[in-house]
């Protein structure tokens, strides 16, 4: 018999308060795709969606979030503010161990932060502008100060933005280098046994976990299967019970959730809502001139991508925050596709036929084929263009090193545009040595004024005023080129239940997820 769960609702998502329609049952192994293999498990310091995928599995942050972003407790059990909104204070669980047997207390908070996090992820640097001090006057409490109040604070604290990282193992070691990296430890409910590379990555069930009763499984297996159709008929065969959103073809998706015993969701992506776009080098070459750049959306035939390559999932993007972020704003102006408009822009600016590197995202066939078409579609317009392919670790390095022209990427917006979407485009977040940050290079003081105001003003009128503003000109300057909201089918066998009961889906799901036998 087949389910289909579209848009199911997360009836409770605390660990500790969970209800389920059947009692769940303890034990058995969970088998999952994992594509592509990602560049490390490190969640502190990568972005990519595979890392988040399986390291959120094994870190934690002080909460989780619902589908509708609310908190709820985690390691942290309880938090309040101050009336001004400046003083954040959360209380920690106590009987909460890392992996390796050592217990975790507010100073592996203030050291994650404070130390750690504000030199590795440039996401959460951007956020931690608001915070003046953190602090622990004892062993289980935090103190956050801010030199102001900041509306999207309290969504800071998921794994995949805020992870908390063990301070014994990483204070005066080398981040980047240390060996835990390759060997993590978290307090997560399920710990790192091993990763055969380029064929498995092996977790189990974490017996100290501080959630009583949880995890249910014993073991979670996330398999390396590069070649896209052995993926699919892995599912099909049953050596596959869950294919996250985005690690089969899409031309795979119709026929695989027609197949028995097969249950499809789509939740699990309402925190993130990705947003895919083209990083276009605006330091370099033709991508320095506005007019080029707005050449490039009018060229792309975007609407066939969404229909051909994407089976009609997602939405047509035309700016920089997804329609299912607050402070949208409807009223953009719309870039359809419009050759001649994209032809006259470019004899305008006096294009003279330079050619351009397209760096596809190397996560697949479909995404290869997007970039195929992205291609032609460039080059029916006379853009020059010339593929240049690489794997994961190739794609971060050329885009970190800003050693491209135009790329293929996707970013997570993370339910507010001070948390996902300015990062992209303010001037102070341009940095080599990271690819999720403002790797365009764009510049605009005006554009910067405005984020910074925005994500402290009050009330929620003012602030969607000003981003509203800060909307309309990024659409006029097109730093990058905005290509679709996408939307990933997760893909599982019926056998495995309460798989998806966050915001952020599969990146933390296996800890209440468990097998009818």
């Amino acid at each position: 018999m087949k389910k289909i769960f579209i848009g199911a609702t997360v009836a409770c998502l605390a660990f500790a308060s969970h209800v389920y329609a059947e009692e769940p049952q303890d034990g058995g192994t969970i088998n999952v795709v994992v594509q592509p293999e990602p560049p490390s498990l490190m969640i502190g310091m990568y972005s990519n969606g595979t890392t988040q995928q399986v390291g959120g599995n094994i870190f934690e942050g002080l909460l989780r979030y619902d589908k509708e972003l609310n908190p709820h407790p985690l390691l942290a059990k309880s938090w309040e503010h101050s009336k001004d909104g400046k003083t954040w204070t959360f209380h920690l669980e106590k009987n909460v161990l890392w992996h390796d047997g050592k217990p975790f207390t507010s100073a592996d908070v203030v050291f994650s932060v404070d130390k750690l996090l504000r030199k590795t992820n440039a996401r959460l640097r951007a956020s931690l502008e608001f915070v003046d001090s953190i602090t622990a006057p004892d062993d289980y409490t935090v103190v956050f100060k801010l030199n102001k109040p900041f509306g999207p604070f309290i969504r800071l604290f998921e794994v995949g933005t805020m992870p908390m990282l063990p301070k014994h193992i990483y204070e005066g070691a080398d981040y980047k280098t240390n060996p835990a990296n390759q060997h993590p430890i978290g307090t997560g409910p399920f710990k790192f046994v091993e990763w055969k590379k380029g064929s498995y990555i092996h977790l189990t069930k974490n017996e100290h976990y501080h959630v009583a009763g949880l995890p249910h499984i014993n073991d979670l297996y996330w398999h390396v299967i590069p070649d896209a159709a052995s993926r699919a008929v892995a599912f099909e065969t049953g050596k596959i019970d869950v294919l996250p959103g985005g690690s089969v073809e899409n031309f795979d998706v119709p026929r695989l959730t027609e197949l028995d015993n097969t249950c499809v969701t789509t939740d699990g992506w309402e925190f993130f809502s990705p947003h895919s776009l083209l990083w276009l080098n605006n330091r370099q070459g033709p991508m320095a001139d506005k007019r080029f750049r707005q050449a490039v959306m009018y060229a792309m035939n975007r609407e066939f991508a969404k229909e051909v390559l994407w089976n009609g999932y997602g939405k047509i993007a035309n700016g920089p925050v997804g329609s299912k972020t607050k402070f949208y704003d409807k009223t953009l102006p719309n870039y359809e596709y419009n050759p001649a408009k994209a032809k006259k822009l470019l004899k305008d600016m006096g294009y003279d036929g330079t050619p351009v590197r397209l760096l596809p995202m190397p996560y697949g066939e479909t995404w290869q084929r997007w970039a195929e078409v992205v291609k032609q579609n460039l080059e029916e317009v006379g853009i020059k263009t010339k593929m240049i392919s690489t794997d994961v670790a190739g794609w971060n390095q050329k885009v970190a090193d800003w050693d491209y022209d135009i790329s293929f990427t996707y970013l997570y917006q993370y339910g507010d545009p001070a948390l996902g979407v300015a990062r992209n485009y303010i001037s102070s977040n341009i940095s080599k040595g990271s690819s999720w940050n403002n790797v365009e290079g764009y510049k605009n003081d005006q554009v910067d004024k405005l984020f910074a105001e925005a994500a402290v003003a009050f009330p929620d009128s003012k602030r969607q005023e000003l981003y509203s503003k800060v909307q309309h000109q990024l659409v006029e300057d097109v730093p990058v080129a905005w290509l679709m909201e996408l939307e990933f089918p997760t893909i599982y066998s019926c056998k495995v239940h309460d798989l998806i009961d966050s915001g952020i889906g599969i990146n933390d799901a296996f800890g209440t997820a468990w097998i009818k036998q």
